[in-house]
């Protein structure tokens, strides 16, 4: 019962708090009144929520407007409410209730001040994320618009640059299509002009042949009637120095005999009375005219003899050909005496394993070499006609010992001649030319006839270097090899086959290039003129074959294997005349020593130095505008 008492005087009391707090929000609203029990709330607070009262307490009257908006019944609920509670026993605990509702009404007007507070900064934070959006979301339409502008300038400059390359494009095309215009017009017109000159050289080249044959023809009647002439004035003057001589002696005899007769005249009266005197006489005189005319006759057929078989042409440096009876069988057995001596001494290997001798060549270079050897000899036995030959390569290359070797293999006589001598003869080269191949055909064997340095008087007649002297020489050696002989082999040998006469390598049929050797021929050649220079007991005596000077004998000491092949490496370029004069300065600096003693040392220091020289030797020809020629 207490406890319902108490419960509706708190709802009672709790009435007229509303009432009051609608009083004092509506007074502070319209005026800074408030009321003194609520002083700390809030003007702005809501308000609690109105309990249910008891069964006793009255349903609160209609509240009538009021203009000013204060409620005096209110006020009176209120106010009677309140002298209830405070007669009432349970005023202190029901004052505790008000105090502890009021105190939970201002948390929970705290808690929702900051609800608010956290409600009002999330909406800041939404209103700045939505600014950040909105800015973040502007500035991608800007940098969008921005790259549209880009990208619409790009394809604008895309689109310039397009127009402008198809522009240059297309007068590109219009250059070139004149410019192919203007070249086929030039080839029709360059084409022309060479047809035209072409057919202008044509006839050009025929009309000088028909000069030069008429020419040759002309010159071989010329010459042909310049030798009858020369043969008739020859005769004449023979025959008149002859009358002269015989009208000298005539007048000599006639002399002397006036002169005998005038001692004799004395004398012939006491022969002619002397009959034994006078048959003396008469015999001595007969022979006497016998012995002068025998011994005139005697001299000039032995002289005509001896001048045929002496008779080698002034041009020829060097023959197989014997200049003298006997000279051949004497030739024979001093070659067999050298040889005999060569065997008895130390074997050579390189000498054996070569079938050309001293000549070091490329395998393939050999066996060509050994093939034509072959043929030529073949020729020679079926009496066919001979095959001409051009060397051609780097000096000292092998080409005359390769000539020799081929005449030697096949039976052939040996000549060599050189065109260097051609030109000093002038007017006499065509008579000495002849006078080769009139001289050749004496050979019984056949001859080979080897003309080195052959570009020096047979180049090309168009050239203005050449003497009209030269041409006439070169014009003679054509004319005697028109025709294949089964008499004279030619063989040719140059540095530089391009300046040859195309008349002349119309008649070469074989064409044989000598290259600078490799690096095993090059140490084939060293062993070679090692054992030639420096390891034969030959070389070390001097004076006649019965008087021998023997010199002090060569030491090779520690010069192995390796060392050649290292020269055989550096001496790159080389040729075999430089090889040899290489072994040849290692000869001289053995000698040069008081032992003679050659060691790899010696031996390399003249390999550097000579490969030293070569390549300033090449420096300078180059320097002089000049082929390097050694």
């Amino acid at each position: 019962m207490a406890a319902a008492r108490l419960t509706s005087y708190v709802a009672v009391t709790s009435a007229a708090v509303v009432s009051m707090s609608t009083f004092s929000d509506r007074a502070y609203a319209d005026s800074s009144f408030r009321f003194p029990f609520f002083s700390s709330s809030p003007s702005n607070a809501p308000s609690p929520p109105n309990q249910s009262s008891d069964n006793n307490s009255e349903p609160p009257a209609p509240e009538e407007p009021n203009k000013s908006g204060f409620d005096p019944e209110s006020l009176e609920r209120g106010a009677k409410a309140l002298r209830e509670i405070n007669s009432s026993s349970y005023s202190k605990q029901v004052f505790d209730l008000m105090r502890k509702q009021e105190q939970t009404r201002l948390a929970e007007l705290d808690a929702e001040r900051v609800h608010y507070e956290l409600i009002q900064s999330q909406g800041d934070i939404e209103r700045q994320r939505k600014m950040a959006e909105e800015q973040r979301n502007l500035i991608q339409e800007q940098a969008q618009r921005q790259a549209q502008v880009l990208r619409f300038e790009d394809e604008l400059a895309r689109k310039r640059m397009q127009t402008d390359h198809e522009a240059q494009r297309l007068r590109n095309v219009e250059l070139v299509k004149m410019q192919e215009e203007s070249s086929v017009r030039k080839e029709r017109a360059r084409q022309a002009t060479e047809e035209q000159i072409q057919s202008q050289q044509r006839q050009t080249e025929r009309e000088r042949a028909e000069i030069e044959r008429e020419t040759i023809r002309v010159k071989a009647m010329a010459e042909a009637e310049g030798r009858a002439h020369e043969a008739k004035l020859t005769e004449e003057h023979n025959r008149r120095m002859l009358i002269e001589r015989l009208q000298g002696e005539r007048d000599k005899w006639l002399a002397a005999i006036n002169t005998t007769f005038s001692h004799i005249e004395g004398g012939l009266r006491a022969l002619l009375t002397d009959r034994d005197k006078l048959i003396m006489t008469v015999g001595g005189a007969t022979a006497l005219a016998a012995g002068v005319y025998t011994t005139r006759e005697g001299a000039k057929v032995t002289w005509g003899y001896i001048n045929r078989i002496l008779g080698q042409p002034s041009l020829i440096r060097e023959s197989s050909m014997a200049k003298f009876p006997g000279s051949k069988i004497i030739s024979q057995a001093k070659n067999k005496l050298l040889h005999s001596s060569t065997l008895a001494g130390a074997e050579k290997p390189i000498g054996s394993k070569n079938g050309l001798g001293n000549v070091i060549l490329h395998p393939s270079l050999q066996r060509r070499i050994e093939h034509l050897a072959r043929a030529t000899s073949n020729t020679k036995a079926h009496q066919a006609p001979f095959r001409n030959m051009l060397f051609y390569g780097p000096p000292g290359t092998g080409k005359t010992m390769v000539a020799r070797e081929i005449a030697r293999r096949s039976g052939l006589d040996y000549a060599m001649m050189t065109g260097g001598d051609v030109a000093p003869l002038g007017a006499q080269a065509v008579t000495k030319i002849h006078d080769i191949f009139d001289w050749a055909k004496k050979s019984r064997k056949g001859l080979l006839l080897f003309i080195d340095e052959a570009d020096a008087f047979l180049c090309e007649r168009n050239s203005s270097l050449m003497s009209e002297a030269q041409r006439s020489a070169l014009n003679a050696l054509l004319f005697r090899t028109g025709d294949q002989s089964r008499d004279i082999v030619l063989v040719l040998a140059t540095n530089r086959p391009g300046d040859l006469d195309s008349a002349v390598t119309d008649r070469i049929d074989e064409v044989i290039e000598f290259p600078l050797p490799g690096e095993e021929e090059r140490l084939k050649l060293l062993k070679l003129y090692l054992d030639k220079y420096l390891c034969d007991d030959n070389n070390g005596s001097k004076g006649g074959f019965l008087l021998k000077k023997q010199a002090q004998k060569i030491t090779i000491k520690d010069l192995s294997e390796d060392d050649l092949r290292e020269a055989a490496k550096k001496t790159e370029g080389f040729s075999g005349r430089e090889i040899a004069k290489l072994m040849a300065s290692v000869q001289a600096a053995v000698y040069g020593r008081p032992d003679c003693i050659l060691d790899s040392q010696l031996f390399k220091e003249i390999v550097d130095y000579k490969v030293v020289e070569h390549h300033q030797r090449l420096k300078l020809a180059a320097e002089g505008g000049q082929p390097g020629q050694i």
